[in-house]
Protein backbone atom coordinates (compact mmCIF):
# COMPACT_ATOMS: atom_id res chain seq x y z
CA UNK A 1 0.00 0.00 0.00
CA UNK A 2 2.81 2.34 0.82
CA UNK A 3 6.51 2.80 0.05
CA UNK A 4 8.91 4.60 1.92
CA UNK A 5 10.64 8.20 0.60
CA UNK A 6 13.08 9.72 2.61
CA UNK A 7 13.03 13.89 3.25
CA UNK A 8 9.79 15.56 4.09
CA UNK A 9 10.00 17.59 0.56
CA UNK A 10 10.92 20.63 -0.12
CA UNK A 11 8.62 23.77 1.59
CA UNK A 12 6.52 22.07 4.25
CA UNK A 13 7.95 23.96 6.90
CA UNK A 14 6.39 27.21 5.52
CA UNK A 15 2.77 26.02 5.86
CA UNK A 16 3.14 28.29 9.10
CA UNK A 17 5.41 30.89 10.81
CA UNK A 18 8.14 29.80 13.02
CA UNK A 19 6.02 30.28 16.54
CA UNK A 20 3.18 28.21 15.25
CA UNK A 21 2.43 25.86 18.20
CA UNK A 22 1.79 22.33 16.24
CA UNK A 23 4.14 19.83 15.81
CA UNK A 24 3.04 18.77 12.23
CA UNK A 25 6.13 21.06 11.44
CA UNK A 26 8.76 19.59 13.15
CA UNK A 27 11.56 18.60 10.05
CA UNK A 28 13.40 15.29 11.53
CA UNK A 29 14.12 11.95 10.57
CA UNK A 30 10.15 10.44 11.72
CA UNK A 31 8.48 12.80 9.38
CA UNK A 32 9.00 10.23 6.52
CA UNK A 33 7.34 10.92 3.07
CA UNK A 34 5.62 7.57 2.14
CA UNK A 35 3.45 7.10 -1.32
CA UNK A 36 -0.62 6.47 -0.22
CA UNK A 37 -2.36 4.94 -3.16
CA UNK A 38 -4.69 8.05 -3.97
CA UNK A 39 -7.82 6.08 -3.47
CA UNK A 40 -6.61 4.74 -0.12
CA UNK A 41 -6.41 8.57 1.37
CA UNK A 42 -9.88 10.70 1.76
CA UNK A 43 -10.58 13.66 2.86
CA UNK A 44 -12.13 15.23 5.79
CA UNK A 45 -15.76 15.70 5.79
CA UNK A 46 -15.65 18.53 8.51
CA UNK A 47 -12.81 20.23 7.04
CA UNK A 48 -12.85 24.49 6.75
CA UNK A 49 -12.91 25.01 3.39
CA UNK A 50 -16.09 23.85 1.94
CA UNK A 51 -14.99 25.50 -1.76
CA UNK A 52 -12.84 24.80 -4.42
CA UNK A 53 -12.05 26.89 -7.18
CA UNK A 54 -12.61 24.45 -10.47
CA UNK A 55 -10.12 26.76 -12.65
CA UNK A 56 -7.43 26.95 -10.15
CA UNK A 57 -7.88 23.00 -9.45
CA UNK A 58 -7.20 22.61 -13.03
CA UNK A 59 -4.21 24.80 -13.10
CA UNK A 60 -2.72 23.06 -10.22
CA UNK A 61 -3.34 19.78 -11.73
CA UNK A 62 -1.56 20.95 -15.12
CA UNK A 63 1.44 21.96 -12.60
CA UNK A 64 1.38 18.44 -10.99
CA UNK A 65 1.22 16.73 -14.26
CA UNK A 66 4.55 18.58 -15.62
CA UNK A 67 6.57 18.84 -11.85
CA UNK A 68 5.23 16.38 -9.61
CA UNK A 69 4.01 17.36 -6.00
CA UNK A 70 6.67 19.39 -4.28
CA UNK A 71 4.77 19.00 -0.97
CA UNK A 72 3.93 16.11 0.74
CA UNK A 73 -0.13 16.27 2.29
CA UNK A 74 -0.56 15.63 5.82
CA UNK A 75 -2.63 12.59 6.64
CA UNK A 76 -3.65 10.42 10.05
CA UNK A 77 -4.53 6.95 9.61
CA UNK A 78 -8.24 5.29 10.30
CA UNK A 79 -9.44 2.13 10.03
CA UNK A 80 -8.83 1.15 6.47
CA UNK A 81 -8.18 4.88 4.97
CA UNK A 82 -6.00 7.69 5.75
CA UNK A 83 -7.96 11.37 6.33
CA UNK A 84 -6.04 14.17 5.15
CA UNK A 85 -5.20 16.95 7.61
CA UNK A 86 -3.88 18.85 5.34
CA UNK A 87 -3.55 19.25 1.51
CA UNK A 88 -7.17 18.24 0.29
CA UNK A 89 -6.51 20.65 -2.69
CA UNK A 90 -3.57 18.68 -3.69
CA UNK A 91 -4.75 15.53 -3.22
CA UNK A 92 -8.13 16.95 -5.37
CA UNK A 93 -5.67 18.32 -8.11
CA UNK A 94 -3.52 15.14 -7.92
CA UNK A 95 -6.42 12.57 -8.70
CA UNK A 96 -7.18 15.56 -11.61
CA UNK A 97 -3.98 15.03 -13.05
CA UNK A 98 -4.56 11.46 -12.66
CA UNK A 99 -1.84 10.21 -10.53
CA UNK A 100 -2.17 6.70 -8.54
CA UNK A 101 -0.09 7.57 -5.93
CA UNK A 102 0.49 10.95 -3.83
CA UNK A 103 3.45 11.91 -1.23
CA UNK A 104 2.41 12.26 2.57
CA UNK A 105 3.14 12.37 5.72
CA UNK A 106 1.28 10.32 8.11
CA UNK A 107 1.14 11.57 11.96
CA UNK A 108 -1.33 10.40 15.19
CA UNK A 109 -3.82 12.49 15.84
CA UNK A 110 -7.45 12.33 17.46
CA UNK A 111 -10.13 13.88 16.35
CA UNK A 112 -10.03 16.96 17.74
CA UNK A 113 -6.12 17.47 17.29
CA UNK A 114 -6.76 16.82 13.60
CA UNK A 115 -9.57 19.32 13.36
CA UNK A 116 -7.18 21.95 15.08
CA UNK A 117 -4.70 21.48 13.19
CA UNK A 118 -6.67 21.54 9.79
CA UNK A 119 -8.63 24.37 11.09
CA UNK A 120 -4.87 26.48 11.55
CA UNK A 121 -3.22 25.16 8.72
CA UNK A 122 -6.45 26.61 6.48
CA UNK A 123 -6.39 29.77 7.78
CA UNK A 124 -2.44 30.16 7.53
CA UNK A 125 -2.60 28.72 4.01
CA UNK A 126 -4.92 31.39 3.06
CA UNK A 127 -7.47 28.43 1.87
CA UNK A 128 -10.47 29.87 2.95
CA UNK A 129 -12.64 32.66 2.28
CA UNK A 130 -13.02 35.22 4.66
CA UNK A 131 -16.33 34.01 5.91
CA UNK A 132 -14.57 30.34 6.15
CA UNK A 133 -12.16 31.82 7.99
CA UNK A 134 -13.91 33.44 10.60
CA UNK A 135 -15.55 30.55 11.18
CA UNK A 136 -12.74 28.77 11.64
CA UNK A 137 -11.21 31.07 14.23
CA UNK A 138 -14.50 31.00 16.40
CA UNK A 139 -14.41 27.53 16.05
CA UNK A 140 -10.70 27.33 17.39
CA UNK A 141 -12.24 29.82 20.37
CA UNK A 142 -14.96 27.73 21.04
CA UNK A 143 -13.78 24.38 20.59
CA UNK A 144 -10.48 24.21 21.07
CA UNK A 145 -10.25 27.09 24.06
CA UNK A 146 -7.67 29.10 21.93
CA UNK A 147 -7.50 33.06 22.81
CA UNK A 148 -7.76 35.95 20.43
CA UNK A 149 -4.22 36.12 21.76
CA UNK A 150 -3.30 32.23 21.36
CA UNK A 151 -4.66 32.76 17.74
CA UNK A 152 -2.46 35.91 16.79
CA UNK A 153 0.47 34.31 18.43
CA UNK A 154 -0.16 31.16 15.95
CA UNK A 155 -0.76 32.80 12.60
CA UNK A 156 1.45 36.11 12.55
CA UNK A 157 -1.84 38.23 12.73
CA UNK A 158 -2.11 41.34 14.56
CA UNK A 159 -5.04 40.56 17.52
CA UNK A 160 -7.14 43.20 15.63
CA UNK A 161 -6.90 42.03 12.39
CA UNK A 162 -8.23 38.68 14.08
CA UNK A 163 -11.03 41.06 15.84
CA UNK A 164 -12.27 42.58 12.78
CA UNK A 165 -12.44 39.11 10.68
CA UNK A 166 -14.73 37.70 13.79
CA UNK A 167 -16.68 41.33 13.05
CA UNK A 168 -17.58 39.38 9.86
CA UNK A 169 -19.78 36.43 11.38
CA UNK A 170 -22.34 39.73 12.64
CA UNK A 171 -23.15 40.85 9.00
CA UNK A 172 -26.44 40.39 7.12
CA UNK A 173 -27.27 36.52 6.16
CA UNK A 174 -27.47 38.21 2.35
CA UNK A 175 -24.06 39.66 2.71
CA UNK A 176 -22.60 36.31 3.89
CA UNK A 177 -24.31 34.77 0.93
CA UNK A 178 -21.99 37.15 -1.37
CA UNK A 179 -18.97 36.61 0.23
CA UNK A 180 -19.04 32.44 0.03
CA UNK A 181 -19.81 33.75 -3.79
CA UNK A 182 -16.48 35.49 -4.00
CA UNK A 183 -18.44 38.99 -4.58
CA UNK A 184 -17.49 40.40 -1.87
CA UNK A 185 -13.52 40.78 -0.90
CA UNK A 186 -12.36 40.37 2.98
CA UNK A 187 -11.41 44.10 2.85
CA UNK A 188 -14.81 45.22 1.85
CA UNK A 189 -16.52 42.76 4.26
CA UNK A 190 -14.29 44.04 7.32
CA UNK A 191 -15.59 47.67 6.04
CA UNK A 192 -19.36 46.79 5.74
CA UNK A 193 -19.27 45.29 9.28
CA UNK A 194 -18.50 48.71 10.70
CA UNK A 195 -21.89 49.46 9.50
CA UNK A 196 -24.49 47.97 12.42
CA UNK A 197 -27.67 48.17 10.60
CA UNK A 198 -28.42 44.70 8.59
CA UNK A 199 -30.40 46.89 5.58
CA UNK A 200 -27.75 49.18 5.37
CA UNK A 201 -25.14 46.43 5.31
CA UNK A 202 -27.01 44.50 2.14
CA UNK A 203 -27.20 48.01 0.47
CA UNK A 204 -23.45 48.64 1.20
CA UNK A 205 -22.39 45.28 -0.34
CA UNK A 206 -24.98 45.70 -3.11
CA UNK A 207 -23.40 49.28 -4.04
CA UNK A 208 -19.70 48.13 -3.67
CA UNK A 209 -20.53 45.24 -6.29
CA UNK A 210 -22.39 47.67 -8.88
CA UNK A 211 -20.40 50.66 -8.00
CA UNK A 212 -17.27 48.05 -8.66
CA UNK A 213 -15.89 50.06 -5.44
CA UNK A 214 -12.00 49.37 -4.07
CA UNK A 215 -11.34 49.10 -0.59
CA UNK A 216 -10.77 52.95 -0.16
CA UNK A 217 -13.92 53.59 -1.97
CA UNK A 218 -15.63 51.47 0.55
CA UNK A 219 -14.35 52.73 3.19
CA UNK A 220 -14.42 56.16 2.44
CA UNK A 221 -18.60 55.58 1.59
CA UNK A 222 -18.70 53.81 5.00
CA UNK A 223 -17.77 57.27 6.82
CA UNK A 224 -20.80 58.64 4.71
CA UNK A 225 -23.18 56.58 5.75
CA UNK A 226 -22.00 56.87 9.64
CA UNK A 227 -22.42 60.91 9.15
CA UNK A 228 -26.13 60.61 7.61
CA UNK A 229 -27.10 58.29 10.34
CA UNK A 230 -26.28 60.42 13.23
CA UNK A 231 -29.78 60.76 14.54
CA UNK A 232 -32.46 63.75 13.71
CA UNK A 233 -33.39 63.44 17.64
CA UNK A 234 -29.49 65.01 18.35
CA UNK A 235 -29.92 67.31 16.07
CA UNK A 236 -33.17 68.39 17.38
CA UNK A 237 -31.84 68.39 21.14
CA UNK A 238 -28.70 70.67 20.10
CA UNK A 239 -30.85 72.76 18.82
CA UNK A 240 -33.68 72.86 21.50
CA UNK A 241 -30.96 73.59 23.97
CA UNK A 242 -28.34 75.50 22.14
CA UNK A 243 -28.86 78.57 23.95
CA UNK A 244 -28.97 76.57 27.59
CA UNK A 245 -25.55 75.12 26.86
CA UNK A 246 -24.04 78.25 25.55
CA UNK A 247 -24.92 80.35 28.57
CA UNK A 248 -23.78 77.19 31.07
CA UNK A 249 -20.67 77.27 28.65
CA UNK A 250 -20.24 80.45 29.68
CA UNK A 251 -20.61 80.87 33.47
CA UNK A 252 -18.05 77.99 33.40
CA UNK A 253 -15.49 79.48 31.42
CA UNK A 254 -15.67 82.42 34.00
CA UNK A 255 -15.66 80.61 36.76
CA UNK A 256 -12.69 78.29 35.49
CA UNK A 257 -10.90 81.00 33.26
CA UNK A 258 -10.32 78.68 30.18
CA UNK A 259 -12.27 77.61 27.34
CA UNK A 260 -14.97 75.12 28.29
CA UNK A 261 -17.13 72.84 25.56
CA UNK A 262 -20.08 71.06 26.88
CA UNK A 263 -21.58 68.72 24.38
CA UNK A 264 -25.50 67.91 25.32
CA UNK A 265 -26.38 64.31 23.30
CA UNK A 266 -29.78 64.34 25.29
CA UNK A 267 -31.27 66.48 27.84
CA UNK A 268 -29.91 64.29 30.83
CA UNK A 269 -26.82 63.08 29.08
CA UNK A 270 -23.70 64.43 27.08
CA UNK A 271 -19.80 65.74 28.26
CA UNK A 272 -17.72 68.79 29.43
CA UNK A 273 -14.63 69.35 27.59
CA UNK A 274 -12.29 71.79 29.69
CA UNK A 275 -9.20 72.90 27.84
CA UNK A 276 -5.74 74.26 29.05
CA UNK A 277 -2.73 75.29 27.64
CA UNK A 278 0.14 74.51 30.29
CA UNK A 279 1.04 72.98 33.66
CA UNK A 280 0.11 76.51 35.20
CA UNK A 281 -3.26 76.85 34.01
CA UNK A 282 -4.01 73.15 34.60
CA UNK A 283 -3.05 73.77 38.69
CA UNK A 284 -5.18 76.29 38.53
CA UNK A 285 -8.04 74.94 37.01
CA UNK A 286 -7.92 72.08 40.07
CA UNK A 287 -7.50 74.43 42.21
CA UNK A 288 -10.61 76.60 42.12
CA UNK A 289 -12.79 72.74 41.26
CA UNK A 290 -11.30 72.02 44.94
CA UNK A 291 -9.31 69.37 43.72
CA UNK A 292 -6.17 68.30 45.47
CA UNK A 293 -3.09 66.00 44.80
Amino acid sequence: MASIKSGLGKGLEALFPSNVNVDILSNDSKDAVIELKINDVEPNINQPRKSFDDEKLEELASSIKEHGIIQPIIVTKKDDYYQIIAGERRWRASKKAGLKTIPAIVRSYDDKKTREVSLIENIQRQNLNPLETAKAIRELMDEHNMTQEDISKTLGKSRSSIANTLRILNLDERVQEMIEMGKISEGHARTIASIENPAKQYKFALDIINLDMSVRDAETHAKEIKTKGVSKSKKAVKGKFEVITKDIENKLKEALGTKVTLNAQTKSKGKIVIEYYSQDELDGILEKLGVEL
